[in-house]
């Protein structure tokens, strides 16, 4: 057969940016062009899939291991490619969005990874989508500064310091709007992020003894990551680079994908270099899935189900596992916490916190671990440190202890907690403050001194969506209403306007903000992602 024509151009159909010329040259956008006609398609058919899952869930209330997949899960011998020099020690990892100011904050934190974040951590407007691109290609040719309001400056430090970057995509459900193919639909937007990165910096990233490296968000199925392996296989034909070139790390986030640990690594067996836990985004999705599935699946409020709840150790400990046995990372949960400037025994608390969860991930043998802030950095790599030592990982703890069936990753029965009347308030909070920033182009945002992100508003929501529809009653004896969430929602929206004043409120987009809320968090049919409405919503 011979190969399909080649697509014409992307179509950008946007206000033009500064230098955005210099991220979409016309090859880039032919790449993006070929990438979306032989890989959306298919994005279409797995998005559609996930539904008729859902649907199965629903009508069972459980989950199970594919029988159709045993023979990998039970074959000892295949393991992933050998992990790059770059990426053999991975024993602290620094989140955020790819900003200026973030992307030199990060690259010099420490830290021995960065997650270059244009997914839960960016609001993906149209200039943070381009501008991410330039600040990633400026910092890799070290003409990248900036200078604050306050008249601070940041530049980046010496080579042999900076933190290696593994960048993340959108996930396979959001479009990027404002590039078109020319079949009239917008491309993905996980190949858009995908396609500008590999295509601007792979070479340049080779040329300095590292590469293009990816996490891959969102992920349900190891039919998803195999689409992701087919995209690496096609890009690096394109560009003349050797397959393995690329390097993935899957974040299992979704609780489908607990199920497919195996799988998902076998599929991506010549690009993979580990898996980690996600904690939000997981939890979001088994209410998301098991939204219906009756009281033994009604979550208690968030910041009640620790990493140490019995559903989440069978959780975290079969990745260990998992990845280990195939010759894996294993890559721990985020510490969220960003130090107050003013309340020194409030950090004192949090770093205590913070140490005691990287102590046990490193004991419990995973490779490293997120961190949302900098001056986090240096806890979690003592814990790592002290377990470590000068190895630069612990892939030889093969964990052959951990047993974990199919009904431990559900068992969310099995928490004491119940909700709360503050675990509402706290949603509506976290809610609405989070998505009046995301609106305003901030997808990583400070509250309640803890750096929260999409995930964390998706589980907000999602509880709320959850308990209402649950009928639960709170322990003060309020049950858990469409009314009562409306009635909080207006209290916090009068607080908020109190707080910020009047002018800061009406130059906010506040009222937007809480009526979004409202919207995913009670209507009668959930809404699957709450960024999809809010994209309609972004400038």
């Amino acid at each position: 057969m011979s190969a399909p024509a080649p697509s014409p151009l992307a179509i950008v159909d946007a206000e033009p940016l500064e230098r955005q010329g210099e991220v979409l040259t016309d090859a880039a956008l032919a790449f993006l062009a070929e990438l979306h006609h032989r890989f959306t398609p298919r994005r279409d058919e797995l998005l559609a899939r996930r539904a008729e899952r859902r649907a199965e869930i629903a009508r069972t209330s459980t989950l199970d291991f594919l029988p159709e997949t045993a023979h990998i899960r039970d074959d000892p011998d295949w393991r992933v490619a050998p992990a790059p020099p770059a990426l053999e020690d991975r024993r602290v990892e620094i989140t955020g969005p790819t900003d200026r100011k973030m992307t030199i904050n990060a690259l010099n934190s420490g830290a021995k990874v960065w997650l270059a974040d244009f997914e839960d951590a960016s609001a993906p407007t149209w200039a943070n989508v381009i501008g991410g691109q330039l600040n990633l290609i400026d910092a890799y040719e070290r003409r990248i500064d900036f200078t604050s309001p306050e008249g601070k400056s940041y530049a980046l430090r010496p080579d042999d310091v900076l933190a290696t970057v593994v960048t993340r995509p959108r996930g396979w459900h959001l479009d990027e709007r404002h590039l078109r193919a020319a079949d009239g639909r917008p491309v993905p937007g996980a190949l858009v992020d995908f396609g500008l990165y590999f295509f601007h910096n792979a070479r340049r990233l080779l040329a300095q003894g590292k590469g293009p490296y990816f996490y891959l968000p969102k992920t349900e199925s190891h039919l998803e990551a195999r689409l992701w392996n087919d995209v690496f296989v096609f890009a690096q034909d394109h560009l003349s680079l050797p397959q393995g070139t690329i390097r993935a790390t899957v974040l299992i986030e979704t609780i489908t994908a607990a199920y497919e640990m195996d799988e998902i690594l076998y599929e991506l067996r010549d690009h993979a270099s580990g898996l980690n836990a996600g904690r939000w985004d997981y939890l979001f999705s088994i209410v998301k899935n098991f939204r219906d599935g009756g009281p033994g699946f009604v979550l208690p409020d968030r910041n009640a189900v620790t990493m140490t709840a019995p559903f989440m150790r069978a959780y975290t400990e079969l990745l260990v596992r998992t990845c280990h046995k195939r010759g894996a990372h294993a890559i721990g949960g985020m510490a969220a916490f960003i130090p107050s400037r003013r309340d020194p025994e409030v950090n004192a608390v949090a770093f205590d916190k913070v140490k005691a969860d990287k102590d046990r991930e490193a004991s419990d043998g995973f490779d490293g671990s997120w961190v949302a802030h900098p001056d986090l950095v240096p806890v979690a790599r003592a814990s790592f440190d002290a377990v470590l030592g000068d190895r630069p990982h612990q892939k030889d703890r093969l964990r052959e202890d951990v047993r974990v069936t199919a009904a431990e990753l559900i068992d969310v029965a099995s928490l004491d907690a119940k909700p709360t009347h503050q675990g509402l308030r706290n949603a509506v909070q976290v809610g609405t403050r989070y998505i009046e920033a995301w609106l305003r182009g901030l997808g990583a945002v400070a509250i309640f001194n803890l750096m929260e992100d999409a995930a964390t508003a998706e589980i907000s929501r999602s509880q709320i969506w959850q308990w209402v529809n649950a009928g639960v009653v709170f322990e003060n004896g309020e049950k858990a209403t469409a009314d009562l969430v409306r009635k909080v929602a207006a209290e916090e929206l009068a607080a908020i306007r109190e707080e910020v004043g009047e002018d800061a409120f009406a130059a906010g987009k506040w009222s937007q903000a809480h009526d979004l809320l409202l919207r995913v968090a009670l209507d009668a049919d959930y809404t699957e992602f709450l960024t999809l409405p809010a994209y309609e919503l972004l400038g």
